[in-house]
């Protein structure tokens, strides 16, 4: 019972981290108004929520063991609270800078102390219950999805919406409350810190982080940015979003139907070759045809997250928590640094699309289709990501699948 009560509160503090996605990327057009932000700034301030996410998984990862897992989910709790209240009350563009900072590290203590604890509550199945556990990112997503796009109809705006988030953050903390946190798995089978140490800087396993930085910025990248850059290409982005993050939910629900017949390594090759299939193709398509696109794209990341951690729990079991937040860490890193980069691709799109013009001049037509037109190419150009990924798992998986001599 013990196990199914931190399983469960676990799966809901991660859905209130899921949810921030989705309201920060429904509210970034609103961001860049109100606060008078370019793309890009608002880029900077969305990729704090990952840096921030990457600040706590690499500290928090070692406090682990030392402070136990409970102290830091109660630490993620706390944050969650403080980062909301803070970005629904700013002010300007470093108030909210630092209340998406907040949540960001709230976020990353969520996976610091979850993804170490779901290992050790089911040391024989982590690869499958991490999948279970990371439905609940894109299911999350989905929730604060439709809750914009609901609340958003309504005449509700995104300080609502942001608001609705102390609803799970409160049932999460609650169930967490009393209940006794088991040791991490490393600690709990006697493995040195400086084992764990040494094992973290393994050549295996900083390929598979360098693979984290490309995985997650892949799969997170574009998603904060899709609500945004197709709203004017004859879909509703944030349902585009929606539509992706559900397939995903489904997908890891039924992870351990994939894991017994591929390989994690044949799983991530074919997760690439998707992902890369479907940017490209969403950069191609318009209105409900971008749904269909979106379907590939969203096959592609969805096992993306959980089978990299899933695999180097299995694979390089010696790293423990500090292991599972370098990977997190270093995948939210990446995406920290390529939002602003899709949000530059996004403007000089526009740019250069203008020749010099205004475009609050132009006709609300021409302006629509002018930033379709550059929210499409800057999804295209986001493609190479996972191109990069084909070559470097398909190699992985030859070398796995070479005999020893």
């Amino acid at each position: 019972m013990k196990s199914s009560r931190l399983f469960a509160a676990s799966c809901i503090a991660l859905i209130v981290t899921a949810m921030s996605f989705a309201l920060r990327g429904s509210a970034a057009g609103d961001w860049a108004a109100e606060f008078k932000l370019t793309h890009e700034q608002v880029g900077w301030i969305n990729g704090t929520a990952f840096w921030g996410f990457t600040l706590a998984m690499i500290f928090g990862g070692p406090l682990c063991d030392a402070l136990g897992l409970k102290c830091i989910a109660g630490f993620a709790f706390v944050g969650h609270v403080a980062g909301i209240l803070l970005t629904i009350f700013a002010w300007d563009y470093w108030s909210l800078y630092a209340g998406t900072l907040i949540f960001g590290i709230a976020n990353g203590s969520v996976e610091a102390a979850c993804n170490p604890l779901i290992a050790t509550l089911y040391p024989n199945d982590k690869t499958t219950k991490l999948n279970h556990f990371h439905v609940w990112f894109p299911g999350g997503v989905v929730i604060g999805g439709l809750l914009a796009f609901a609340l958003g109809h309504a005449g509700l705006g995104w300080k609502i919406q942001f608001a609705a988030m102390l609803v799970p953050t409160v049932i999460y903390g609650a169930m967490f409350l009393g209940q006794a946190f088991p040791r991490t798995e490393r600690v709990e089978s006697g493995v040195s810190t400086g084992a764990m140490f040494a094992a973290c800087v393994r050549p295996a396993f900083l390929l598979m982080v360098l693979c984290m930085l490309l995985t997650a910025a892949t799969e997170l990248g574009p998603g904060q940015w899709i609500p945004n850059v197709l709203t004017n290409a004859g879909v509703d982005g944030i349902l585009v979003l929606v539509w992706i993050t559900g397939l995903m939910a489904v997908g890891r629900q039924f992870a351990g139907v994939f894991v017994h017949r591929l390989s994690p390594v044949g799983m991530l090759l074919l997760s690439a070759v998707l992902s890369a299939l479907g940017l490209f193709a969403m950069s191609h398509t318009t209105g409900n045809m971008l749904f269909a696109s979106a379907t590939v794209f969203a096959l592609g990341v969805c096992f993306f997250w959980p089978t990299m951690l899933g695999f180097v729990s299995e694979n390089f079991p010696k790293t423990g928590a500090l292991g599972l937040a370098i990977m997190g860490g270093a995948g939210m890193l990446s995406v920290s640094f390529v939002l602003p980069v899709i949000g530059r691709f996004y403007d000089e799109g526009v740019a250069a699309r203008l020749a010099g013009r205004v475009l609050e001049k132009l006709p609300a037509a021409d302006q629509a289709s002018l930033q379709a037109a550059a929210g499409l190419e800057t999804l295209g150009r986001v493609a190479v990501l996972p191109a990069a990924l084909i070559v470097v798992f398909l190699a992985l998986l030859i070398a796995r699948r070479k005999p020893a001599v």
